[in-house]
């Protein structure tokens, strides 16, 4: 574990030589059988160690012991000099023995306080021998007469028994004693909280007594740190990739890493290596975004932009699967995170100080590995079509840092481009004149994408719902023409795709998003209003706060997810059924009367085709809708969101139902409720996820013209659409940013053209 012991043994010296230079007279003493207990306690104490280094600051209690008293001295006074409190009574009863008494009591008591030593060392732990070899050599051990002898007591360490020795301050005192004046106090060596704790001395006792699992478990916890690097360098960005092979290669990354580490001194390699591992986890962390964001929508992780997703993404969640299980993924996530940097930043420390440890051994490895990197590449080495030789990491962050200064460069450069509007300067009396008088209806439904009507699991039932709404339609009255268009969003963020295809700017990040919002570009429907001659509405269930885009879109009053008068239950992230929000939309808006000749247009957002498509809501009769709570029943007779999110298929072929669903709703209210003049525009906003839609799918939605006045069909023949609301494969596919103009020119807009 790198850790060793707070105390040090290295320090001790055997006292009985060294007592015997000094004082020649104790033992003339000893050897001539004088039999004192002086002497007694002194052989008693050369015996053991421990007994001599607790007394060996305390200059007047051998004095009796290592010389013959002086003319004018008192053996017992001088025995009787200060001591510290715990050492008074024992010391007293084996120094004032006096030299006729029996020599069979003072061994007793000397290993008394022996016993009482050794048991104090086992506790507090080995002092330090320092203060005994500070001794000047030649200094007296016995006091002067008339001289007050104070004698330094050494410093307690029960209260803190980790604490380190500092032998020159205990040296202090001695040198003091020894020249007759008062010791100055001893202040404690620094301690740190390791020490305090015990935390070193229980490690390494635990290490010396089992020293096979210690070294396991070092062993272990190196493989553990090794593993952990490694699969943080190879992280793939698709799921598809993640594959054994993709951990099977030799990163460059490693191999340089270990020869600066092995290179640099101990605190740079260490500051180095945490570094080094927490760029690794970040890097790895975003690869894992990457995977998300490939597999929900279609792209990787924009580290510039995408952020404010998450918000929207803890939403989805807590709408499909509740309030607390979503809070507790947010903050397993939020733990997993931060735990991962500090584990791949501590491992990366861990495996730099074993390489430096192994300097010669490791200098090697490196020049073979890369020697062998090389070779790999000069030959184009491969596992299973993946190359041996890897710079995955170094690849990837050069990636995300051209995708930074893109975004960068991107967001200055669309800014000019908004500003350019082939009809940003046309009169209101020139848009749109060949559909003046018509009731106009633009419709998004959510994730209707080509995989709907083309996928073999999706398109039985899908095609079925349209050929039956066209047949439906025609014998109403209505026509309709249908193609394709490319969306700029995939997966999700809708409101790109919506931005999209009213602006006809190519809005496809959040980035442009804002740029578009706040600029002044013409919007399709925006068009309407600017005419005069349109009333405009928007109706949006999905909308659950405020909604300045409401302005860039020019509606003139926008009713959100509480102004539709719902009570029913919320079928998970969509807050009402579709058939429901087009029934108010009838009601509160459709049906009015337009009291100041105007005609209408509206923008209606349907929602309940949203992932994860469970549970899903059923047609009711029209006139049995009410306040929504006839929905309950149905609601709670679906399938539960969980289980469809975790079954790929069943994911599938809910989304389909989802489809039919909602292309029912809005046809069967364009059969109730349609009328001559009405014209309605529906089209997807973007394809489902790459889970339902297929890893390589495209990116087409498909788009549909409803009419009953021929003459509106027959302004885009030139368009080679379809008939009907199936477009065939073949159809024509534009880029969602070019429908505006084409919808502007079609019906007769005059181009009048602003620039920068």
């Amino acid at each position: 574990m790198g850790i060793s012991a707070a105390g040090s043994d290295s320090g001790e010296v055997d006292p009985a030589p060294e007592t015997e230079a000094a004082n020649p007279g104790a033992k003339s003493e000893a050897e001539s059988g004088t039999g004192t207990a002086t002497a007694a306690a002194t052989e008693t104490d050369s015996a053991s160690p421990s007994a001599e280094t607790e007394r060996a600051g305390d200059t007047t209690s051998e004095a009796p012991a290592k010389a013959a008293p002086q003319a004018g001295s008192d053996p017992v006074s001088d025995a009787m000099a200060p001591r510290t409190a715990d050492e008074a009574e024992p010391t007293e009863a084996a120094g004032s023995q006096a030299p006729g008494s029996e020599a069979g009591a003072s061994p007793s008591a000397a290993e008394t306080e022996q016993a009482e030593n050794t048991a104090s060392d086992q506790a507090v732990g080995t002092r330090s021998e320092a203060p005994a070899k500070a001794r000047p050599e030649g200094a007296s051990d016995t006091a002067e007469p008339g001289t007050e002898v104070s004698d330094a007591p050494e410093e307690t360490t029960a209260s803190a028994p980790d604490t380190e020795t500092n032998p020159e301050a205990d040296a202090e005192p001695e040198a003091d004693a020894a020249a007759g004046t008062t010791p100055r106090p001893t202040r404690p060596a620094p301690r740190s909280w390791s020490s305090r704790l015990g935390l070193r001395r229980r490690i390494q006792a635990w290490r010396e007594k089992h020293p096979v699992a210690a070294r396991v478990l070092s062993w272990t916890l190196t493989v553990l740190a090794a593993v952990l690097v490694y699969v943080c360098l190879q992280m793939p960005t698709t799921l598809n990739s993640l594959k054994p092979t993709q951990f099977m290669r030799l990163p460059a990354e490693a191999i340089l890493g270990a020869v600066v580490l092995v290179s640099l001194p101990r605190r740079p390699r260490i500051v180095l290596a945490a570094c080094s591992g927490a760029l690794a986890a970040v890097v790895a962390i975003l690869n894992m975004l990457d995977m998300g964001f490939n597999e929900y929508l279609g792209r990787g992780f924009n580290v510039i932009l995408d952020w404010s997703l998450f918000g929207d993404a803890q939403s989805y969640l807590k709408d499909t699967l509740g309030g607390p299980a979503t809070s507790g993924i947010t903050v397993g996530l939020i733990l997993f995170v931060l735990l991962l940097i500090v584990l791949v930043a501590l491992a990366t420390v861990r495996l730099g100080n074993l390489l430096a440890a192994h300097k010669a051994g490791s200098s090697r490895g490196a020049l073979i590995a890369g020697t062998v990197w090389i070779t790999c590449t000069a030959f184009g080495l491969q596992l299973s079509g993946v190359p041996l030789a890897a710079d995955h990491a170094a690849a990837v962050v050069k990636l995300r840092t051209v995708a930074i200064r893109n975004t960068l460069r991107d967001e200055a450069e669309f800014k000019k481009v908004a500003k350019v509007d082939a009809f940003g300067n046309t009169p209101g009396s020139q848009l749109l004149p060949d559909l003046r008088g018509k009731d106009m209806i633009f419709t998004f439904i959510e994730s209707y994408g080509r995989s709907a009507i083309e996928d073999p699991i999706m398109a039985p039932g899908v095609d079925e719902t349209l050929a039956a709404d066209t047949r439906a339609l025609s014998k109403a009255g209505f026509a309709a023409k249908s193609g394709w268009l490319t969306s700029a969003t995939y997966g999700g963020s809708s409101w790109l795709g919506h931005s999209t295809t009213m602006s006809g700017l190519w809005v496809n990040n959040q980035q442009r998003y804002r740029t578009v919002m706040a600029s002044d570009h013409l919007s399709l429907t925006d068009a309407f209003k600017k005419t005069g001659d349109y009333d405009t509405v928007g109706v949006m269930p999905g909308i659950q706060k405020g909604w300045p885009e409401q302005s860039f879109y020019g509606l003139d009053k926008v009713y959100n997810a509480f102004q539709l008068g719902y009570q029913g239950p919320k079928f998970s992230w969509s807050t009402m059924p579709d058939q429901y929000a087009l029934e108010q939309f009838q009601k509160q808006v459709h049906s009015k009367p337009r009291t100041d000749g105007k005609a209408l247009m509206s923008l209606l957002i349907l929602t309940s085709s949203h992932q994860p498509w469970a549970p899903i809501p059923k047609l009711v009769p029209w006139d049995q809708l009410g306040n929504g709570s006839i929905f309950d029943a149905i609601q709670k007779a679906g399938n539960k969101a969980s289980d469809v999110i975790a079954d790929s298929t069943k994911s599938r072929e809910e989304y389909g139902k989802s489809i039919q669903y909602s292309v029912n709703s809005l046809t069967q209210w364009l059969e109730r409720y349609g009328n001559d003049n009405t014209v309605l525009v529906f089209l997807g906003d973007h394809q489902p996820i790459a889970r339902v839609s297929g890893s390589h799918a495209s990116r087409d939605v498909p788009i549909s013209i409803v009419a009953k006045d021929p003459k509106v069909l027959a302004k885009v023949d030139s368009w080679n659409w379809t008939d009907g609301l199936r477009p065939a494969h073949d159809a024509p596919v534009w880029k969602m940013s070019a429908f505006r103009d084409k919808f502007l020119t079609a019906y007769g807009s005059t181009p009048h053209p602003k620039t920068n």
